[in-house]
C-alpha cells in the first residue's frame, strides 16, 4: 500500500495563520497574520498553495487541522473549513492538539525531546500540556509522564520537570511568572509541524469523519462574541463551495 503523503493542513488557533500542503517530497507553506482575519485569508490561501502543488482537494490522502486549545474564533473558523472541505470533495480528517504541535515545532527546530508546551489563554491563564518524545514515540503523548492532557491553569500553577523545556507563546506575558526549565523555545503550533505528525496520527488511527470536525477548548465559553458570530458565519459560507484548484 503507497505511503499517505498528500496533505493540506492549516492552523488558526493563535495571531498566526499557518498552511502548508504536502504533495509527495514537495511542501509549500505560508504563514501570516490570524485572528480576525483568518475567516477571509485562509480559504484563498488554500487555494493558491493547492494550485501550486498540483493537486485538486479530492487527490489529498486528509485534511489536517488545528483543533486546539487557542483562540474561540479561531478553533471555529479552522473546524467549519475542515469540515466544509472534507464534506464537499469527501475526503478525511485529522484533527491535531495545537499543544502537540508546538511541541513538535520544539523538537524539530530545537532538538527538544521532553516538553512542556504552553499557549496564552489571556485572561491571566495558560494552556499546557506534556509531552515526551523519547517516552512516548513520534507523538509524545502516552508516555511516562507525557501524557498530552492539555489543562488551562495560572502561569504560577505550571510545573516543570527536572531537565524539560518551555515551548510556546507565553512568555512575553508571562515570563518571570513561570517555572524554570532547561530551555525556553518561543514556537507557534504550525502546519508543518502538523504535517510531520501526519503520518504517525494516520498510523494511531486518528482519522475522523467530516461530521467530527470538533474544535477543543479546554475552557467553556457559552457567549460568542458579534465578531466570532461574523468570522464562524463567513468561514462556514465560503467553505460550502470548496475552491477550484488546477
Amino acid at each position: 500500500m503507497p505511503i499517505a503523503s498528500r496533505f493540506l493542513a492549516f492552523d488558526t488557533s493563535t495571531e498566526h495563520l499557518s498552511v502548508a500542503v504536502q504533495n509527495g517530497e514537495q511542501l509549500l507553506a505560508h504563514s501570516g497574520a490570524g485572528g480576525a482575519q483568518a475567516s477571509t485569508t485562509l480559504l484563498p490561501l488554500i487555494q493558491q498553495l493547492m494550485a501550486d502543488a498540483g493537486l485538486k482537494l479530492a487527490d489529498l490522502d486528509a485534511i489536517v487541522f488545528g483543533r486546539g486549545p487557542g483562540s474561540f474564533t479561531g478553533l471555529r473558523t479552522a473546524c467549519s473549513v475542515a469540515q466544509g472541505l472534507a464534506f464537499g470533495a469527501n475526503v478525511p480528517l485529522l484533527p491535531v492538539d495545537t499543544l502537540l504541535a508546538v511541541a513538535e515545532e520544539a523538537r524539530h527546530a530545537f532538538g527538544a525531546r521532553q516538553v512542556v508546551a504552553v499557549l496564552d489563554a489571556r485572561m491571566d491563564q495558560l494552556y499546557a500540556a506534556r509531552y515526551d518524545f523519547d517516552a512516548a514515540g513520534p507523538l509524545g503523548d502516552g508516555g511516562e509522564g507525557g501524557d498530552g492532557e492539555p489543562l488551562l491553569l495560572s502561569p504560577e500553577a505550571l510545573e516543570v520537570p527536572a531537565g524539560w523545556s518551555l515551548a510556546g507563546n507565553a512568555f512575553s506575558a508571562y515570563g518571570p511568572r513561570l517555572a524554570p526549565a532547561t530551555a525556553r523555545h518561543e514556537v507557534l503550533p504550525t502546519a508543518t509541524a502538523m504535517l510531520r505528525l501526519a503520518p504517525a496520527l494516520l498510523a494511531a488511527g486518528r482519522i475522523v469523519p467530516a461530521a467530527q470536525a470538533w474544535p477543543l477548548y479546554v475552557r467553556d465559553k457559552v457567549a460568542q462574541t458579534t465578531e466570532e458570530r461574523a468570522a464562524i458565519k463567513a468561514a462556514a459560507a465560503a467553505a460550502v463551495t470548496p475552491p477550484a484548484t488546477a
